[in-house]
């Protein structure tokens, strides 16, 4: 594999995608690419991702690869351990080859995220774009074109050079950011305008009567735009999309990109605005990124090319202060009241509270995990902890926020941090500023003077028995736990169909009594239940989700609940003895104290 080298490449890829056969979801893909001398050319397809935050090329679903010359058909061979480069011998006499590929994308969800359905689809350039080794990737420059069905509309942070009927041509860019540039396509789509005609919201749909939001739900989108305004300071970007996809039929997304974002969101986003709250949280969250996570980035999480490996040390800043500041930016936006905000809250605060895996891996472990399981299923994830950087980060910010007010007598807060850090002097180019720890501390120590050094080094590398949920308690609040639960609860297990019974029981469960998840430690995990296993019967009555739950209402009353098992082709009957009954998290108000949470959470 040639080393990379900031050199431009000796000419343009003409890249071709026709995406019509939204029946069998087969992508087809033309490729001229040019050549400057004999000899052995790698060709890779696109593998470390940075919004992925892991190797994430779909080599597997790349087919019928042929490679040819003036005419005559090419020898290919795969790298023996980098499954996703080709090495191509170029014979003498030519200036450029031809590659066709197919891109068979996921039919159902069991081969991958579904990407098309017959009413719209969201293209990833990375999945279509064969392109040669030894460049910065933003050397090399693509002239791409992709063909739709007809009278589909696209949606793309890409400018289109020219449309004629169903073929679209794009304005040449640089590979890296036709990479980072995703199309959203579809028969059924909405732009609507979140500000002066910079930001926009563009929504694609499985119907047209999901496209119909109303100017009392756009209000608050608006709102995340000038909020993040307000935050930040300067944009980072001269335009922005987002593409939004409403749609039971193509898996659900969330990524950020320098200009756009792409969201595969639930059908009744806006048709079922009431029910649907829950998800409104991803589009602040990817929004944000645009200044943390592409302006600016950690060190190692950048490469110069996508096969270069990247690290995430800092991914505690790049998704952990994120995940902050969308729950903050949701209440401050309207997108969510304060309450359901605290709610939120109160959700990640009661999850490590009860996280038995810190008690053996820290969090600072965790930012390996894109790469270590990729998102896969766990067994265990309550001791095995996940991407824990995302909502335990999002904690450790939070007493960053309460710590700064209190240093400084309420005369600064993270808000000063973001400006400072995120927005000073930001370009338009889309190229991105990298940062160690010590400009973080160093940034942090001039808002307040502290040792925020050894504050994080303490919060990321140590373990620890306890949730961090000294920013909550310094807001004003504390976590308690009640036997009803909250109005975000019971809204996110309407949308995914699963009754939660995590912090009582000890497990969650879908309609049809399959068991998605136990807690290391929990009465369930004591009584040898697994995710994966079937609740059959509940205290002699068949498995229904009410009727457990009113089964843990009465063992609060002193009644074991008698459970019958199903796993394969084997049953059991356990008994267990709760300590209580039901046990929701909730942030309830600590008398006397200052409210700096409902500070934070108010709009600016």
């Amino acid at each position: 594999m040639p080393e990379p080298e900031d050199v431009d490449y000796c000419g343009p890829l003409q890249l071709h995608v026709d995406v019509t056969d939204v029946v069998r979801r087969i992508f087809s893909v033309q490729e001229v690419i040019p050549v400057a001398r004999p000899g052995v050319l790698t060709l890779l397809l696109p593998k470390w991702l940075p919004g992925y935050h892991a190797p994430q090329a779909p080599i597997e679903l790349l087919a019928g690869l042929q490679i040819q010359a003036a005419g005559r058909r090419l020898h290919w061979t795969r790298h023996p351990t980098e499954v996703h480069a080709f090495h191509v011998d170029v014979p003498g006499g030519v200036n450029e080859i031809e590659a066709s590929f197919q891109f068979l994308s996921p039919t159902n969800e069991a081969q991958g995220r579904v990407v098309v359905s017959p009413e719209l689809l969201n293209l990833e350039w990375n999945c279509v774009t064969l392109y040669p080794a030894g460049h910065f990737s933003r050397r090399i420059a693509v002239d791409a074109s992709l063909t739709v069905p007809p009278k589909w509309q696209i949606a793309s942070a890409l400018p289109v050079r020219s449309r004629e009927r169903d073929k679209i041509r794009f304005e040449q860019v640089a590979l890296d950011e036709l990479v980072d540039s995703p199309v959203m396509a579809g028969r059924h789509y909405r732009r609507i305008e979140l500000d002066d005609g910079n930001v926009a919201l563009n929504v694609f749909a499985d119907a047209p009567h999901q496209l119909a939001a109303t100017e009392e739900q756009i209000a608050p989108h608006r709102g995340v735009i000038q909020q993040a305004d307000l935050l930040f300071g300067a944009r980072p970007f001269d335009r922005y999309e987002v593409l939004l996809a409403l749609s039971e039929e193509i898996g659900s997304i969330g990524v950020e990109h320098h200009r756009s974002c792409e969201i595969a969101s639930v059908p009744g986003y806006f048709a079922d605005w009431e029910n649907c709250f829950p998800r409104r949280d991803s589009f602040p969250h990817e929004y944000i990124h645009g200044w943390n996570g592409k302006h600016r980035r950690g060190a190692d999480s950048w490469a110069p090319c996508f096969y270069k490996p990247i690290r995430n040390s800092l991914m505690w800043v790049y998704e952990g202060q994120t995940q902050y500041w969308d729950r903050v930016l949701c209440a401050r936006s309207g997108l969510w009241t304060r309450e359901q905000s605290l709610a939120a809250l109160a959700d990640i605060a009661a999850t490590h509270d009860m996280q038995a895996g810190s008690r053996w891996r820290p969090m600072s472990d965790t930012t390996k995990d894109p790469i270590i399981a990729a998102r896969a299923p766990l067994p265990w994830p309550s001791w095995q902890r996940s991407e824990d950087y995302y909502t335990e980060g999002a904690l450790v910010w939070l007493d960053v926020d309460t710590r700064i007010r209190e240093l400084t007598d309420e005369a600064r807060s993270l808000d000063d941090f973001a400006r400072a850090f995120f927005a000073a002097e930001a370009p338009i180019d889309g190229v991105t500023s990298t940062y160690l720890f010590d400009d973080v501390v160093r940034t942090l120590r001039d808002i307040a003077d502290d040792d925020w050094s050894a504050f994080f080094r303490d919060r990321l590398h140590n373990t620890r028995d306890d949730a961090p949920l000294a920013g909550i308690e310094r807001g004003g609040y504390r976590l308690v736990y009640r036997d009803t639960p909250s109005e975000l609860w019971q809204a996110r297990e309407r949308l995914v169909g699963i009754r939660s019974f995590i912090f009582s029981l000890g497990l969650s469960v879908k309609s049809d009594g399959q068991v998605q998840e136990v807690r290391w430690d929990s009465p369930a995990f004591e009584a040898g239940i697994t995710a994966g296993t079937t609740l059959a019967g509940v205290n002699g009555r068949v498995f229904d989700q009410e009727t457990l739950s009113l089964a843990i209402t009465r063992a609060g009353d002193g009644e074991p609940i008698d459970l019958l098992l199903q796993a394969g082709k084997h049953q059991r009957s356990v008994t267990i003895a709760l300590p209580s009954g039901h046990r929701y998290p909730h942030l309830e108000p600590v008398a006397g104290a200052r409210r700096r949470l409902d500070e934070i959470l108010s709009a600016k």
